[in-house]
């Protein structure tokens, strides 16, 4: 109870981690050492990790409010549990393969402060050579980009504004600009924001949840913004399961997000190109003609398990809220 009554911090930063125990380290020692005068809350949630992430925080970060979830409960559900305990003007979610670069927090907290609004904020990602990260904001998915995906068009012509829209990578992330999809790496939302949009859908067990909520942000009015001075370092991949693995969450959640946000021919037609999509690079794979064995091997995982993931996720089932979860906060 005490976190109810103690004065709203500025931001609660949310992260969620499972087996990160080297990155969540960096990334939370940089959080602490770039958050300058604002007032935050550090809300770890550990999705049951077997490595030492635990540890680790109890003995070098004894400010972070730590929830040991004891199982992994996905990116969207470990969020919402942190959410929950918050007690902040705004909502950060961070991911613990992310490095905080020169106040970047500050920078978007008083970014979002003059612009109120938007509902959902970002900032700017790069690798650790200084090259520009893309992954901090894409468009939303519309029936051309997903043809031009069904067709490979987007591979063949990678980065292209009009063959891969979806990427915005004509754009260096320099200016600020209203986007399609803030992604939940690095995501600033004012509190109230998050609750009227009741956070994100746990149904994404991982990626799509952050599309979801731009869909539904969007149509509650909001118009998600980038601030190119707040930057960070994003690894990538470093936190995330095997490649298989990870295609084939990665495709069930664009199979929800179809599913829901999709109505009529439209719905129908780009879950047709997301397996037309998928079965041109599995068979393309398959005759050697892209990269390796490695590469056929999880495309064709991808296509033989069709059947599966394009059903997308079931609708949420009673007794299954994260308000019911029994976990440890210590």
């Amino acid at each position: 109870i005490a976190h109810l009554i103690t004065p709203p911090a500025d931001v609660a930063v949310l992260i969620v981690s499972y087996n990160t125990e080297h990155l969540l380290n960096e990334c939370l020692q940089t959080l602490y050492e770039q958050c300058g005068s604002l007032k935050q809350q550090v809300i770890v949630v550990d999705n049951g990790s077997i490595d030492r992430s635990v540890d680790m925080i109890r003995s070098r970060f004894a400010d972070v409010e730590l929830i040991e979830a004891k199982q992994n409960l996905g990116f969207a559900r470990g969020v919402n549990l942190a959410a929950a305990r918050a007690n902040a003007e705004f909502l950060l979610l961070l991911n613990p393969d992310t490095v905080v670069l020169d106040h970047a927090i500050e920078r978007l907290v008083k970014f979002a402060r003059l612009r109120p609004g938007h509902g959902l904020y970002g900032g700017r990602a790069v690798k650790r050579d200084g090259m520009l990260e893309l992954s901090s904001c894409w468009a939303l998915p519309t029936v051309w980009s997903m043809t031009c995906f069904a067709l490979g068009l987007n591979t063949v012509f990678r980065y292209s504004p009009w063959f891969d829209p979806e990427s915005m990578a004509d754009w260096h992330r320099d200016t600020v600009r209203e986007v399609g999809i803030v992604t939940g790496c690095f995501l600033l939302v004012p509190r109230d924001a998050w609750l009227e949009l009741g956070g994100f859908d746990e149904r994404y067990f991982m990626y799509g949840e952050d599309a979801d909520l731009a869909f539904r942000a969007q149509q509650a009015g909001f118009r998600p913004i980038i601030c190119p001075e707040a930057c960070i370092v994003h690894d990538v991949g470093k936190a995330s399961a095997t490649r298989a693995d990870k295609l084939l969450l990665l495709f069930r959640g664009k199979a929800t997000l179809v599913r829901d946000h999709f109505h009529g021919w439209r719905k129908q037609l780009i879950l047709l190109e997301l397996l037309a999509g998928v079965g041109l690079r599995a068979l393309l794979a398959q005759v050697g003609l892209r990269s390796n064995r490695s590469e056929a091997e999880d495309w064709g995982k991808v296509w033989s398990e069709r059947h599966d993931w394009i059903k997308g996720y079931p609708h949420k089932q009673p007794g299954r809220e994260t308000s019911n979860l029994k976990v440890k906060v210590g």
